[in-house]
């Protein structure tokens, strides 16, 4: 089965070598299969209620990044079959250099950039998360008589990442700021369209008047209108 394979980078844009990931070879591959895996996905909202006022009135502030977290284990027990897959080094490593071997990817500092490397997390079909590592549990279970360990489990949290200039792209596309052209559905009411683009209907009139539209009411289904950017100071 294919294995969790972590890549790491200097570059922040994710650069891809030749031809694709294929050609690069993973900074580390987890020698076991995490059991399963939790998205976590949040809206941060303004929950402050006013004086004097028994409601909230839930305000949408950002989509938080996105957090990816993941479970699995390091074994130096040298008796699970299949372990470390196409990495046999895995197998023969004390956890202790198995552990160093994953910080030295995710979580060791790069001086060339200031901070860890950015990671690209592969997994099957479901899993393919570029992210920086954003917390690290580290618990060992299992230890010879010496008190040496041979077995940790690791819980690792990773943090969706995007480059400042896919980031500010993305919420360029979406902004209040740009012309919009838009095509009238049945059904279609120009003050929810309105309300749509400028997260406020009170702009209908000027959209109204913007695009010579004769009546705001009942606009014909198929007529295409264009919503341009307003000064929100004006009513």
């Amino acid at each position: 089965m294919e294995k969790l394979r972590i890549y790491a980078f200097l570059d922040r844009n994710f650069v891809d070598p030749g031809e694709g990931i294929s050609r690069l070879q993973p900074a580390f591959m987890a020698p076991i299969n995490p059991e399963s895996f939790t998205k976590n996905l949040k809206i941060d909202l303004d929950q402050r209620r006013g004086h004097g006022s028994h409601g909230t009135d839930l305000r949408f502030r950002s989509t938080v990044p996105e957090e990816l977290k993941l479970e699995f284990i390091l074994d130096g027990t040298q008796t699970m079959e299949g372990y470390g897959g196409e990495d046999t080094s895995l197998k023969a490593m004390k956890v202790h250099d198995q552990i160093k071997k994953f910080l030295d990817s995710v979580y060791k500092y790069q001086g060339e950039i200031h901070r860890p490397k950015f990671l690209l997390l592969i997994w099957g079909s479901e899993i393919r998360f570029r992210c920086i590592l954003s917390n690290l549990d580290i618990n060992h279970t299992l230890f010879n008589p010496e008190g040496e360990p041979l077995r940790a489990r690791l819980t690792a949290t990773f943090l969706n990442y995007k480059a400042r200039e896919e980031r500010l792209a993305e919420e360029r596309q979406e902004s209040a700021d740009l012309t919009h052209l838009r095509k009238v559905q049945q059904g279609d009411r120009l003050d929810l369209m309105t309300f749509r683009i400028y997260n406020d209907p009170k702009y209908f009139l000027q959209v109204g008047k913007a695009n010579a539209l004769t009546r705001i009411r009942n606009v014909k289904a198929g007529t295409d209108l264009f919503f341009p950017p307003f000064d929100k100071n004006e009513a």
